[in-house]
């Protein structure tokens, strides 16, 4: 026989075999009724972390599953969801609307209406597990829908919630016991270090935390920003706070507005057209802006900023405000000085964030 005739047969059995066995199997699978193939569970499936400690109010994700490869898709429910003591716990089930991105985001919209029309509110359970088996705690959830952990900072049982987690497909069922959740009380904003975590009141000084007269501030980022009167850098860290920062609600917003907002010494606000080099149409992702001798005021979204995505006014995650000024310097030279901050905002509201120089003000004067 030719040799490449043998060649060829010898290339097409297999084929033929394959063929065959498709053709086949599946009619003997019907005939003696075979079971359907398993998926594989493992017995080594968890998390990398069973303590979940969210804050109340904002987005919060909470990751760490190991497969161990399992075979997806896989089923997650959370089930026996108690307190230490034995109480039945039903606050974190609360079922509210939230919201949830139908398009992308990407800081490009030019008006309000464009971004609520790229996402919609949807009802869910305050808090959920995922079927990549992710847990999260919605924005919605505030503090008077689910209690936060006690403001004395103990971690007793009774004040814990646990639950467990039962995971399965065709393979099986596993159920990982004990999870705990213990949420953080809001804070509405970040940088929040002015905030008590656990009480929600005025944050003591770092340094001298007994010390009932003194408080922690939010700190801006501060260059080349020099005091009309000790002509030198003003500073703001543990041990100096020449500036501070207040972000905070004010009454008469339409809902959705931000403020900007600049004190001198005596807390009288200053005009913020003295801040001559500052691009106020990208200081944050805002509309209508309105400029007073008091303020500069937008029309925003929240939270602040809208998502994770990286836009011309983010850094980090971040919103980035960057208030800017010149003056000329020795020699004639320009210098430019810069303050700023990096910010979020969780809550919808009427917000101004507000810069306060508490020890000199701002040299403007050229030398």
């Amino acid at each position: 026989m030719n040799q490449s005739v043998l060649s060829n047969r010898k290339i097409k059995l297999p084929v033929y075999c394959a063929i065959l066995v498709l053709l086949v199997f599946p009619a003997c699978k019907k005939l003696y009724n075979l079971p359907d193939a398993k998926e594989y569970l493992s017995k080594n499936i968890n998390y990398d972390n069973k303590i979940i400690e969210p804050v109340i109010g904002r987005w919060n994700i909470h990751g760490g599953f190991k497969s161990d490869n399992s075979s997806f898709p896989l089923t997650f429910e959370i089930q026996n969801a108690r307190y230490g003591d034995g109480r039945k716990v039903t606050d974190l089930f609360q079922v509210r609307p939230t919201y949830v991105w139908t398009a992308v985001y990407d800081g490009k919209e030019k008006s309000l209406e464009e971004i609520e029309a790229k996402r919609k509110l949807e009802n869910h359970p305050l808090f959920e597990v995922r079927s990549s088996g992710e847990f999260i705690l919605w924005p919605s959830s505030t503090n008077e829908l689910i209690e936060p952990r006690p403001t004395d900072s103990t971690t007793l049982a009774q004040d814990t919630r646990f639950f467990d987690l039962k995971i399965s497909n065709t393979g099986g069922t596993i159920v990982l016991k004990d999870f705990q959740i213990r949420p953080w009380r809001e804070r509405p904003y970040s940088p929040s270090n002015d905030i008590n975590p656990f009480t929600g009141g005025v944050n003591r000084d770092p340094k001298a935390p007994l010390d009932l007269t003194k408080r922690d501030y939010i700190r801006p980022r501060l260059d080349n920003v020099i005091g009309a009167t000790t002509q030198k850098a003003l500073r703001s860290d543990d041990d100096v706070k020449d500036v501070v920062v207040y972000i905070r609600h004010f009454e008469g917003g339409n809902g959705h507005n931000l403020r900007f907002k600049f004190l001198n010494t005596d807390s009288l606000p200053m005009n913020p057209a003295i801040f001559n080099e500052t691009k106020w149409d990208l200081l944050v992702h805002g509309f209508n802006r309105k400029m007073t001798n008091e303020y500069v005021q937008y029309d925003v979204a929240y939270p602040i900023p809208l998502t994770s995505a990286g836009t011309i006014y983010t850094d980090g995650g971040n919103a980035r405000a960057e208030i800017k000024y010149s003056r000329r310097g020795f020699g004639g030279g320009l210098t430019t000085a810069m303050f700023g901050l990096d910010f979020k905002i969780f809550r919808a509201g009427d917000w101004e964030i507000v810069f306060h120089f508490k020890k000199d003000n701002p040299k403007f004067e050229d030398e």
